[in-house]
Order: structure tokens, then C-alpha cells, then sequence
């Protein structure tokens, strides 16, 4: 006899088996936030630093064990909103941020902490500093480098002025869309801030060559304008783009494929230890030969592998420079503790400025 193939479900069917889908996740949910708010009665005391290495972890874990049908990206934004309305019912932070909204620090701040979150955005990156120093806000994030354009020069000279420290990190690959109302070949003018203009030079002169490329203070301002201005068009994000209704004329348009800016979070402490940590390092050398040498020759002494290295000018010297250093490992483990021993002996000036868990490059 001939078997018959298994009948089917219907549209019908579907929708029932989905609807109920809905209605088990949604009891889920409400469990988990009420088993998460019971939590914070119980630990109340504990730090919001060592909640948000913990949601970390989680979605990463989350994110490992995925295999599909669901975009790894997507399960992430699931579950980073799912923690992030669950820890607004112990404690909702107040972060501040490099603006505006729809920026690519917007974008990294959505990334680490969620939607739930009390958003400050603020229009220089000395005011992220100023608001978490004077208490103003739970946390701040500010670029540190970008894998073209090297380090980020305002950041490092308010971690030489201000006595922030940097809890957790950052890294977001960084895809810039060629945003506009009008055709590729309708476009005269391209809006966009020095940096993300130079980080598509290469597209912009093989494929936009006759177009006036036009510095703005933001990607944001650049995308705003470009919905106004006819033949105008913004190097922006996508999320720019939609907030704006602008179409993406060509996606992805930066020239390196592996453009990553690295974002600090920063805050009144350091990052809590989990054992796959980095720490960054400030001080400044006696002007005479050999010192810089003999700094470095502690971190090898001590087995500490060097991620990062930097020169700063000192503000007001003469050939005087600070030189900022990241390592792996915390600054509670004890080699990096001996390290900074030796490291205090040497230097003029040395601080901690932070430790944090390493992190893995997030597909903004």
C-alpha cells in the first residue's frame, strides 16, 4: 500500500499554535520579572556592576547555544530587552552617552544596557565625564578607538583629568549606510561627521566622486538634514535612517569590513573580577633615558600580556607625555597587583583607571 504523506497544518493551526506560543512566553516573562525583583530584596546591597557582567554572560551563553532559525543578532536583542526591563524593577541607571539619539554611542549604550534605561545624551564627550563624576549619572560610555582612525583624543585627555573608572566595554563593528530620498546619481552633497567620512573615503571617491562631501557635529544631524535637503544625502546608521525615512541607497559602504569602535563604560568604580578581565593603566615617566623601557620591562617580568598601548602629550610640557597601557587580566589578580607595585616605584603619576571583562565584538 501507498503511504500518505502527513496532512498538513493550515494557516489556522498555525496561528492557534503561535498564539499560544505568545501566551507561555508572556507568563515566563512575568515570572522571571518577579523572581528577578525578589532577587533584589534578597542582594539589595550588591553592586549594579556585578548585575550587568551577569546579564552579559547570560546573553552571551544564551547566544552560543542558538541554532537558528532565529539571526544570532536578533536572539540577542530578545534577551537584552528581557534583562534590561527586568533590572529597571531593582535598580534603572542613568547613563550618559555621546549624542544624539540614533548616533552610533546611542546604538553601544542600546547594545550594553537595553532600552530600559534613563537615557542622557549630551553633546560632548567631556560632559559624559562631568555627569558621571558629579553624580550626576549611574554610567557613561565614550569611544576610545576605532580600528581606522586610532585612538579617540578627547577621551583619553578627561581620563587624565577626571577620576572616572572604566567598568565594562564595548566593541560594536560600525556599518555606515548611504542614507538619502534620492537616487545614488541624483546625489550632490554628503553629510556626515570627519570621522565617518574618512572612514568611507575610498567608496566615496570610486563611486560619489563629483559629490561635495559636508562635515557635521553628528551622524544624526547629518541624517536630519539630508531628509530635508534635496540631493543631499548622510553617512549614518541604520537606525538613523528609519528615524528619519530616508531610504538606504547602498548599505555598508565603509571601507574597512572590520570597522570596530571600542566604547568604555565608565563609572565611579572599577568592573568586578570574572576571570577573563582587562585592566588600563595611566602614568607618566621621568623624562630620561631608558625609563619607558624599564616600565615595560615589569609588565614582561610580571607575564602580562599588553593589549594596548598609547603616548598623550602632558597639557603645559615640554616633551612630557602620559601613556595609557591595557593588559589582561584584574587589577585584584596578583600578578597585575605586582605589577603596579613595581609600575608606583617608577612613575611620576600612576592610576588604575579601570578593569572589565574582555568582550567580543557585537554586529551593531
Amino acid at each position: 500500500m501507498a503511504k500518505t504523506s502527513p496532512k498538513q497544518p493550515t494557516a489556522t493551526e498555525l496561528r492557534k499554535r503561535i498564539a499560544k506560543f505568545d501566551q507561555e512566553m508572556f507568563a515566563a516573562l512575568t515570572e522571571r520579572a518577579a523572581t528577578a525583583k525578589e532577587l533584589a530584596a534578597v542582594v539589595g546591597s550588591a553592586e549594579l556592576g556585578q548585575v550587568l557582567n551577569e546579564e552579559e554572560s547570560l546573553i552571551k551563553r544564551i547566544v552560543g547555544k542558538n541554532k537558528g532559525p532565529l539571526a544570532d543578532a536578533a536572539v540577542r536583542a530578545v534577551f537584552r530587552e528581557v534583562v534590561s526591563g527586568c533590572r529597571a524593577l531593582q535598580r534603572q541607571p542613568r547613563v550618559a552617552f555621546l549624542g544624539p539619539e540614533f548616533s552610533y554611542s546611542h546604538q553601544a549604550v542600546v547594545e550594553r544596557f537595553g532600552s530600559t534605561v534613563d537615557y542622557a545624551p549630551v553633546a560632548t564627550i567631556a560632559a559624559v565625564f562631568e555627569e558621571v563624576n558629579r553624580g550626576h549619572a549611574t554610567y557613561g560610555l565614550v569611544p576610545v578607538e576605532n580600528s581606522n582612525d586610532g585612538r579617540v583624543v578627547d577621551t583619553l585627555e578627561m581620563f587624565a583629568r577626571m577620576p572616572t573608572r572604566i567598568c565594562a566595554e564595548v566593541r560594536l563593528h560600525i556599518h555606515h549606510q548611504l542614507l538619502a530620498k534620492c537616487p545614488r546619481d541624483q546625489i550632490t552633497e554628503v553629510y556626515s561627521k570627519p570621522q565617518a567620512i574618512s572612514q568611507c573615503r575610498n567608496w566615496l571617491a570610486k563611486h560619489l566622486p563629483a559629490a561635495k562631501t559636508i562635515e557635521m557635529t553628528s551622524t544624526t544631524a547629518a541624517a536630519q538634514l539630508a531628509s530635508q535637503k534635496e540631493g543631499a544625502a548622510a553617512i549614518a546608521s541604520k537606525a538613523a535612517g528609519i528615524n528619519y525615512g530616508l531610504d538606504a541607497v547602498v548599505a555598508n559602504i565603509e571601507d574597512n569590513p572590520r570597522n570596530i569602535t571600542r566604547f568604555a563604560v565608565i563609572s565611579r568604580e572599577i568592573g568586578p573580577r570574572t576571570g577573563n578581565d582587562k585592566t588600563s593603566l595611566l602614568f607618566q615617566l621621568e623624562h630620561q633615558p631608558g625609563s619607558l623601557a624599564d616600565a615595560m620591562g615589569i609588565f614582561k617580568r610580571n607575564r602580562l600580556n599588553l593589549t594596548w598601548i598609547e603616548s598623550f602629550p602632558v597639557a603645559g610640557a615640554d616633551s612630557e607625555y602620559l601613556f595609557f597601557v591595557e593588559m589582561e587580566g584584574h587589577a585584584k589578580d596578583l600578578k597585575v597587583r605586582r605589577a603596579i607595585t613595581a609600575l608606583e616605584k617608577k612613575a611620576m603619576r600612576l592610576e588604575v583607571l579601570g578593569s572589565c571583562q574582555k568582550t567580543e565584538p557585537i554586529d551593531g
